[in-house]
């Protein structure tokens, strides 16, 4: 009987392989970045849109446009002598070329390319009424002047409130069914209520009732000159709206995490974990922490957009000056530049973010696979 041969294993070369997985990563990437960018632009379009209600901004513009120059003609010593004729066709003129000048003689389906193509370079234009503390009309300066208000409240609050929430959660996840753990799923529904609506109460009171804190602002007015002073009226300041947000999230967030550990505490392997004698320290941060650290990370990521771009209503209720009130400010006035240009900020901090986040999970989660076919895996 003829002996039977095997044929040799087929080694595919290391240099090939990662080769290859270079490659898939390279595609994924360029597909990432395609469907991310398709999704900027159509955003930002859908904005621009909206922002100037599809062209009946316009024609509000071209009716204070029309307003302020009759009244300038009219109210002018200069031109009494004119007759009425002649102030019509004078007025007419003016207002050709103060509209040619704003390119509202252009129509609107081909201005609002022109207002994407600018937005999608960061080229954000000119307020048409917001001016910066400096008086500059410059959107970029409008943004960064009333950024840092907005990170110092909510970049604070939200950073702590986080890190808290999260070891407490953890805490109550070895407590199950003891009368804290109870206490925070009975009060996990005040999240229901938005915290501007904390806000008004705290400021009902706190400053008008027991006039223990100002009713809102950043700091007092007259800003103190002394550093330390300064601090210290920022953050009386800063009490009621640290409060406010402390209110509305707190014990939903230490429910939702305290359940979602809760769940990865009851898998076989925890438990096996358990039988072979390791510590509850290793066990919460081998078996329990990261397997959930995907999540964790997604949650902290979108935190800090949040950050960046602050909550109009409740600046508005505190009278806190950052971009939230400025964007609330910006809308009442039709300025649509700066509509357009929080909204810019905030979409390419979301892509950005998204695009970073599988590649973050590749790291944590040796389950993912980046490029792998079908995507991340």
């Amino acid at each position: 009987m003829a002996e039977s041969t095997l044929p040799a294993p087929v080694t595919v070369p290391k240099k090939r392989l990662s080769e290859s997985a270079v490659v898939r990563v390279g595609k994924y990437m360029l597909v990432r970045l395609a469907t991310m960018a398709v999704t900027v632009v159509i955003g930002l379009y859908l904005t621009i849109l909206i922002a100037n209600m599809g062209g009946y901004v316009d024609q509000i513009r071209r009716g204070e446009i029309r307003e302020t120059i009759q009244l300038q003609v009219m109210n002018d010593p200069s031109l009494k002598s004119m007759t009425a004729e002649q102030r019509i066709k004078l007025i007419e003129d003016r207002i050709v070329l103060e509209e040619k000048r704003l390119g509202l003689d252009k129509p609107f389906a081909v201005r609002s390319f022109a207002f994407l193509k600018s937005a999608l370079v960061l080229d954000l234009g000119f307020a048409q009424y917001l001016n910066s503390d400096t008086g500059s009309k410059q959107v970029r300066l409008i943004i960064l002047e009333r950024l840092p208000s907005t990170l110092v409240l909510f970049g604070t609050t939200n950073l702590l409130l986080f890190f808290a929430t999260l070891f407490a959660a953890l805490y109550l996840s070895r407590r199950y069914g003891s009368f804290l753990d109870k206490a925070i799923v009975a009060l996990s529904p005040m999240s229901a209520a938005p915290a501007w609506f904390y806000g008004i109460f705290l400021i009902l009171i706190f400053a008008a009732g027991l006039k223990l804190l100002p009713f809102g602002g950043m700091v007092d007015a007259p800003p103190p000159d002394n550093t330390i002073d300064y601090a210290l009226s920022l953050l009386r300041h800063m009490t009621l709206p640290a409060a406010a947000l402390a209110l509305n999230s707190v014990a939903y967030s230490i429910y939702a995490e305290r359940t979602f550990f809760l769940i990865y505490s009851s898998e076989d392997y925890v438990e096996m974990a358990k039988a072979k004698g390791l510590t509850a320290r290793e066990v919460e941060s081998r078996y329990i922490l990261r397997p959930t650290l995907p999540t964790i990370i997604t949650n902290f990521a979108f935190l800090l957009i949040g950050v960046w771009t602050g909550a109009p209503i409740f600046e508005g209720v505190f009278n806190w000056p950052g971009l939230g009130r400025t964007t609330v400010i910006a809308v009442g006035l039709y300025d649509t530049p700066v509509i357009v240009g929080t909204t810019v900020i905030f979409s390419y901090l979301l892509a950005v973010t998204v695009f970073l986040l599988d590649f973050v999970y590749a790291l944590v989660d040796p389950r993912v696979k980046i490029g792998s076919e079908g995507g991340a895996q």
